[in-house]
């Protein structure tokens, strides 16, 4: 692999900050979406609870920004990749990914069964059948148009999709002739070319999504259709980078990025304006200007808050996989008991969420933060499996 001299971290207080209120976010939108909880406090509560609804959705536009900064973070080491490389680091991705997926998915299924006798609801997904089984464990049941066990597994399937795409455009740069960079300590006149042809192949990319690719919604079990937003976090931080490589160009090299980024976010708007891009873009200019004191979180010194902000940042992919099946359980417990009662459905949302931390936080002390073996991979399957038959089991008809 070729390397570049620099390697710097990705990790900041302020992303930390951005994915602990989209984990929220996503979480409170879904409860918002997925009734019947959410329909009798709606009753007393419509602006909240329709806002919740109709924006709480812009939270992925925080994580696809995120994932895209922190992925260049990560892949700053590599000039260039070979295919065979790439592939190795795409399974990789996928093992870190669908590991706790599985184990989530295990959870879900099994709680569908238990409630679907009482609780009959348009949130509930139909009895999984072994095709739709298999293709959640290949993350390709919303590109073979099958209904998914659970909410938000599609952004799973697209976040392999993305980082596979980043390290395509790190296979093409190994076959752009010049395109090698010098194993050297300071970055060389070839490493600063190599730096141009990576986000410039960037940049063209999330030009192609924001102007064309993402005005299509036939595209959205794409990647190319997200590609805009995960890129324009691939762009900050090579605008972050280099504002502080300490070069005598640094200076104008931002200056140049800041303004792509500018007029790439305006010409989208122009096209067509989407909230949704908007968004991400502001994300992206955060990421971008604000000082390093507040971006590393050195200026706030050490709390109780920013403790609670870095670990929900650290839970939030288990906790964003385990909430639907949280979710549908507290709801089904409400209906059951306390149907039209609005002290209890708004009592039941808060207790869904409170409940999506804990199991999150478990699932990823005891799933997520453990190596993504192979054989842990086996393992889950096999428990993914398990449940599917439990519930063919107790659902004969299908």
């Amino acid at each position: 692999m070729s390397h570049t001299a620099q390697r710097p971290s990705g990790r900041s207080f302020l992303i930390d900050a951005i994915k602990a209120a989209g984990c929220l976010l996503i979480v409170l939108h879904h409860l918002a979406f997925y009734g019947p909880m959410s329909d009798v406090v709606a009753a007393a509560w419509p602006g909240v609870v329709n806002w919740l609804y109709d924006h709480g959705r812009l939270a992925v536009q925080f994580f696809l920004v995120c994932a895209g900064f922190l992925t260049a973070g990560s892949l700053a080491r590599y000039a260039t990749l070979d295919l065979s490389e790439a592939l190795k680091l795409t399974w990789q991705r996928y093992l870190r990914l669908v590991i706790p997926l599985l184990a989530a998915l295990s959870f879900t299924v099994l709680v569908s069964e238990w409630v679907r006798p009482g609780f009959e609801h348009a949130s509930l997904s139909a009895p999984p059948d072994w095709g739709q089984a298999l293709a959640h464990v290949a993350l390709l049941q919303h590109a073979l148009d099958m209904e998914a066990l659970s909410a938000g597994i599609w952004y799973v399937a697209i976040d392999l999709q993305l980082y596979a795409m980043a390290l395509a455009c790190l296979v093409v740069l190994k076959a752009w002739p010049r395109a090698q960079t010098a194993h050297a300590g300071v970055p060389s006149a070839n490493t600063q070319q190599g730096d141009t042809r990576r986000w410039g192949l960037w940049l063209v990319l999330v030009c192609a999504s924001l102007w064309w690719w993402n005005l299509d919604a036939d595209l959205d079990d794409l990647g190319v259709y997200f590609w805009g937003s995960y890129g324009l976090g691939l762009l900050a931080w090579e605008a972050r980078r280099h504002a502080g490589w300490g070069r005598a160009d640094a200076p104008a090299r931002f200056w140049v990025m800041g303004v792509m980024l500018v007029l790439v976010g305006g010409v989208a708007w122009w096209l067509e304006p989407r909230v949704r891009i908007a968004v991400a873009w502001g994300v992206a200019a955060l990421l971008v200007a604000v000082p390093e004191p507040w971006f590393g979180g050195e200026a706030i010194g050490p709390s109780r808050w920013k403790a609670a902000v870095q670990w929900l940042s650290g839970v939030s992919y288990s906790v964003f996989l385990i909430h639907f099946g949280v979710s549908l359980a507290v709801n089904a417990a409400v209906t059951a008991y306390w149907p039209d009662a609005l002290w209890a459905n708004a009592l039941g949302m808060l207790l869904a969420l409170l409940l999506s931390l804990l199991l999150g936080s478990w699932l990823h002390g005891l799933v997520e933060r453990q190596p993504p073996t192979v054989w842990r991979w086996w393992f889950w399957v096999g428990a993914f499996k398990a449940s599917v038959a439990l519930a063919l089991l107790m659902n004969p008809m299908v």
